[in-house]
């Protein structure tokens, strides 16, 4: 529990723990309609990844927005601070469509290939952005 309290307590831990939560919940949740409609209703694989990019940046933006970033923000739901995310989630769908492409596309790798990709390597990315750009 003190362990808890201290790493809550610093404000880079404590958001990045946040940050882990709710990010991985939203992850989930594009990862999940990504391959629900690759695998089982044969969409395209990329067409299949802009659906479950589109649930996650809704999700992501109101989640981030009041749980991940509480507190930092200076301002409201600003649209500056929205077209800032969207700018954002648009480079998290570039690099889910290069993780998509790169492994099965490229590398004839099974549908569920990009996934780790997408749930350690682009979160980072994006966290990195949100905290330092979007949620400033």
């Amino acid at each position: 529990m003190q362990i808890v309290k201290r790493v809550m307590g610093h404000p880079v831990l404590g958001q990045l723990l946040r940050y882990g939560l709710v990010g991985g919940s939203v992850t989930a949740l594009q990862a999940a309609v990504y391959w629900l409609l690759a695998e089982k209703l044969d969409w395209h694989p990329q067409l299949a990844n802009v659906a479950g990019y589109a649930c996650a940046v809704v999700t992501g933006y109101f989640a981030h927005g009041a749980i991940s970033f509480r507190g930092q923000a200076e301002e409201g739901h600003s649209g500056a601070r929205m077209a800032r995310f969207v700018t954002v989630s648009l480079l998290s769908l570039a690099l889910n469509a290069l993780w998509v492409w790169l492994t099965v596309t490229v590398l004839h790798g099974p549908l569920w290939a990009p996934i780790p990709f997408m749930g350690f390597v682009t979160p980072m990315a994006v966290f990195v952005l949100n905290r330092q750009w979007v949620y400033r």
